[in-house]
């Protein structure tokens, strides 16, 4: 892997741009994916937050949905935050009818579990051994359950709800690190996509 890894932004719909800060500000270089070659041209993809049935539906308008079911399959480096942990999820709860993901993680996710949009608020939680960091929650899943080879990263308040995980080469949070200005989630990932 180069010292600058390639990592995309799925730029369908959500917050591209503070992604693509982020991943910059921690070494990577960043481009927005939106069409099928552009995502073969990356090394690592992270899928923002946004809203989880529009992503889902323009990646199918864009021919995208198979290529990046086939990516994350294959091992591509991925991570989903917010809209992005529900599309990473094997399964979901609170989804539309015939809401599909792109799958990966070994995990059952809640749609909107955190509560509305009025809902949104900030807490601290310790994630991944790296240290407390303030977590920006808008309209968030959880984690309900996961299977025995997802890694649990992070949990936060009412009642411990699980808010990060790890199955490999795939990350999720349902938090917005990169509304924050903290990059340590990022760096984590870039050190995923490193390792790999």
């Amino acid at each position: 892997m180069t010292s600058a890894p390639k990592i995309g932004v799925l730029a369908l719909q959500g917050d591209v741009r503070e992604h693509v800060r982020s991943l910059e500000a921690v070494g990577a270089s960043a481009v927005a994916v939106r069409r099928p070659a552009e995502l073969e041209a990356v090394d690592a993809l992270v899928v923002p937050g946004g809203e989880s049935t529009t992503i889902w539906k323009l990646a199918d308008a864009f021919e995208l949905l198979d290529p990046l079911r086939m990516r994350v399959k294959s091992g591509m480096p991925t991570y989903g935050s917010c809209a992005g942990m529900i599309l990473l999820a094997d399964r979901i709860q609170g989804g539309i009818e015939g809401q599909q993901t792109l799958g990966g993680i070994d995990m059952v996710v809640r749609r909107n579990a955190f509560g509305r949009q009025v809902d949104s608020f900030e807490a601290s939680l310790d994630f991944a051994g790296r240290g407390r960091l303030n977590a920006v929650f808008i309209r968030a899943p959880w984690v309900e359950s996961v299977g025995a080879d997802v890694e649990v990263l992070g949990v936060a308040e009412p009642g411990d709800r699980i808010v990060a995980v790890r199955q490999g080469p795939l990350l999720a949070t349902s938090f917005h690190p990169e509304l924050t200005g903290d990059t340590r989630v990022h760096s984590y990932f870039l050190d995923m996509v490193r390792e790999l």
